[in-house]
């Protein structure tokens, strides 16, 4: 669909230039007057009716698929800071030897979707905004996951998503950079893994802003030695 856009902005950028050499070769060749040159410079109002209609048309098809790629490069930015933040705890914890938590919650003041990492025993000092170059407050994006306590991944229906995350959930890793105990991957189905512990970014569904759509990022923590992977789409459901 792009090339089909720049082969006709190309196309019209090629029209304009031979129309403007033609132009020019015969004013250059042609005995004027003052008056005639008035009469001849310029673009007529047809000509700048059709560039107009051209630009138009062009825009219309290319802002629903400017707007799909703003999207994901913000899903993307958010999820990263998600597995940045995980790393970051349970890096923390095998360094220093303690406990450390990963914390998440929606800011009812500014919208922000906000995360925490600090040592559990200490308790949250501080929350930072998730993504904040990526303008991630909750009007653009969710924040959803399967956790229904620290470490427990809900144990209904193989461990769905919900949205918004509780902010009683939680991640902890001890002082090996494992989870603590206890801890729950979720419902195992015949012939499947464990869904893990999810933490799901997604875009707000056109027609309830509160449902997530079918485009998602997500990051997933595996096993209990804290292996993580990411996820798109339907992998984070």
């Amino acid at each position: 669909m792009q090339n089909i856009y720049s082969l006709i902005v190309l196309n019209c950028f090629y029209l304009y230039k031979q129309k403007t050499k033609i132009k020019q070769e015969y004013l250059e060749n042609k005995h004027y007057s003052a008056h005639d040159n008035q009469e001849d410079a310029g673009f007529s109002l047809i000509e700048l009716i059709v560039v107009v209609l051209i630009i138009g048309i062009l825009g219309a098809i290319a802002a629903p698929g400017w707007v799909t790629f703003v999207n994901r490069q913000q899903l993307n930015k958010v999820n990263d800071a998600v597995l940045a933040a995980l790393q970051d705890a349970q890096r923390e914890a095998k360094k220093k030897k303690l406990n450390y938590s990963v914390s998440f919650q929606k800011n009812t003041t500014t919208q922000n979707i906000e995360v925490a990492v600090y040592r559990t025993d200490a308790g949250i000092s501080t929350w930072n905004t998730l993504g904040k170059d990526a303008g991630a407050n909750s009007n653009k994006l969710l924040l959803g996951g399967n956790l229904s306590d620290e470490n427990i991944a809900n144990s209904t229906n193989n461990s769905p998503v919900s949205y918004p995350l509780s902010t009683s959930a939680k991640i902890t890793f001890d002082y090996m950079g494992t989870l603590t105990l206890p801890n729950n991957f979720g419902t195992v189905t015949a012939g499947t893994e464990p869904p893990g512990l999810k933490i799901v970014v997604a875009v707000p569904n056109a027609v309830n802003s509160a449902s997530p759509s079918g485009v998602k990022r997500c990051v997933i923590v595996k096993t209990l030695l804290g292996s993580m992977v990411t996820g798109k789409d339907s992998e984070c459901n």
